[in-house]
């Protein structure tokens, strides 16, 4: 199936790479907590990792595992595991990689429920630099030592700056340092995370995934592009696998298994389902999202529009080269004198709701929701007006969606 196209193999790949029993086209939901063994010594050796099995579902089953496979399948990786939600993905990997001294450059971009885990992680002892990653120089300046990884997302939520992806990746590669993309707003039909060498995709599977507002989960992907070998923070124990799953082991062990956030089966089913779909979805979702933006711009009422398909976007021209389609996330700042939270209040066909990658449209007032946590500084680092509302765009009909902006700027 590898020389067909990413839509076949997607639709397919559920029957073909986890051949579910009796000619099912969907693996079995298995809501076993436990798994019996004939032999004692089968039930050692998979607890030691020298056989593949599951001996408890906190760890795997055999509805995570077939998501798992078919995300690994779709990313071209070394492996994958899943976790409860995307905040869960992102909070194992940080606390099963990193430990006290180590030092980690981040995007100051960063979603505001990531930027609040940051806080926790410099509690324990990690220390962060948080920088502008649209520009590889700012990146290199905060080079230390102790420097263990580079952690950014590829669109930031809510303004949109697209990273230096190509540059960073390389960056990272010739000083041996993790490079870790939360492709939450780019899933992997829009965005190819081994053509920039990252080492590590962290996504919310909630999100563009899953695509219909009705389930949680996250992954980690492992692009099998970094040495492991090279990495001084896997424990002795994790050592004995293929070096290209040491990260991945130390990932399931202490961040899966030790931390609980376990992605349950009827979950990981769901989430299967909903990504057969994902093409046509985001095809719409971006097509709609550009039709959107550039009304938007040219309307009085608006100051200022943020959409990385746009022209004057200041990364256009990066975001073109990187994606196959330039996102679903629009925000936009009201012009002078009109309430966000007032002119929600007029949209009828658009939701009040905090969540992305929907098929319906969504709209949330941003510094007094999302970024509520954050100070007003940090809201200004981060290209946060208070005017601003952020969107997910979905499928709907565009005509309905500019029908309906156009129904609440008529109070104002």
């Amino acid at each position: 199936m590898n020389n067909k196209g990413f839509t076949t193999r997607l639709i397919h790949a559920d029957r073909l790479i986890n051949q579910p029993e009796s000619g099912a086209v969907h693996q079995a939901t298995n809501n076993s907590v436990l798994f019996e063994f004939k032999r004692a010594q089968e039930l050692v050796d998979v607890f030691q990792g020298k056989q593949t099995g599951h001996v408890y579902s906190r760890s795997s089953s055999s509805s995570t595992v077939a998501l798992q496979n078919i995300l690994n399948n779709l990313e071209g990786g070394a492996g994958a595991v899943t976790f409860a939600t995307g905040m869960a993905a992102i909070t194992a990997t940080m606390l099963s990689l990193f430990k006290a001294g180590d030092h980690l450059i981040l995007s100051r971009f960063l979603f505001g429920n990531t930027r609040s885990l940051t806080e926790t992680m410099e509690s324990l002892g990690i220390s962060l630099s948080f920088v502008d990653v649209t520009d590889l120089t700012k990146v290199e300046k905060a080079l230390q030592v102790n420097t263990k990884a580079v952690f950014l997302e590829t669109i930031a939520n809510p303004v949109t700056q697209v990273a230096d992806l190509t540059a960073i990746g390389r960056w990272c590669t010739a000083n041996q340092l993790l490079f870790i993309i939360d492709t939450t707003m780019t899933p992997p039909n829009l965005f190819d995370a081994k053509s920039v060498l990252a080492s590590l995709t962290i996504s919310s599977l909630t999100k563009y995934i899953a695509g219909h507002g009705n389930v949680l989960g996250g992954a980690v992907v492992d692009c099998g592009t970094f040495d492991w070998s090279k990495f001084d923070n896997i424990l002795d124990i994790y050592r004995g696998a293929a070096v290209a799953q040491w990260g991945l082991t130390q990932i399931r062990k202490r961040g899966l298994r030790d931390m609980g956030g376990t992605l349950a089966p009827d979950s990981a089913h769901a989430i299967s389902v909903g990504l057969e779909t994902l093409v046509l979805r985001t095809q719409r979702i971006c097509d709609n999202a550009l039709r959107l933006a550039r009304y938007l711009q040219s309307h009085p009422k608006i100051a200022k529009v943020y959409y990385p398909g746009l022209a004057d976007h200041p990364q256009h021209a990066r975001a073109k080269e990187l994606f196959k389609g330039f996102g679903g996330i629009l925000s936009l700042d009201l012009a002078d004198g009109i309430d966000p939270i007032a002119f929600l209040d007029q949209l009828k066909l658009v939701i009040c709701a905090t969540h992305l990658g929907d098929t319906r449209t969504l709209a949330l007032p941003v510094a007094s929701t999302i970024y509520f946590e954050s100070s007003a500084e940090q809201r200004k680092q981060m290209g946060v007006n208070d005017n601003m509302i952020r969107m997910s765009i979905g499928i709907e009909d565009f005509e309905d969606l500019v029908s309906d902006f156009d129904q609440a700027f008529s109070h104002f």
